[in-house]
């Protein structure tokens, strides 16, 4: 049997294992701290910290899978929706999740 020349890296052949970048920002002018929390860090705010851009908003780039993530800000303590978010979803607390769809990345047509 011959021995291939190349291998792919695994993201070349699973796309949909490999991570995407994604920026969330969040306007609060006012905030003394912004973080997000969410399904892709077990609901814990301090694990993403948002930064101030100096404008009012604040941003976090996370790094995702394909796949759907709900997620909710905390601002200054108190959670909050994203009035940015193009979908949600109802929670057990009585509010609304947002939602991020991570689709798969554009090389998924080579499988």
């Amino acid at each position: 049997m011959p021995t291939p020349s190349h291998l792919e890296p695994v993201a070349e052949r699973y796309p949909a294992l490999e991570e995407q970048d994604f920026i969330l920002t969040y306007c609060a002018p006012e905030a003394r701290s912004v973080q997000v929390a969410g399904t892709f860090n077990g609901w814990r705010p301090e694990l993403c910290p948002l930064a101030p851009t100096g404008t009012g908003d604040w941003t976090v780039r996370l790094k995702l899978k394909s796949g759907q993530y709900e997620y909710r800000f905390v601002v200054d303590g108190r959670w909050a929706d994203d009035p940015q978010a193009a979908q949600s979803v109802p929670n057990p607390h009585g509010g609304r999740n947002s939602v991020l769809l991570v689709g798969l990345d554009d090389r998924s047509d080579l499988l």
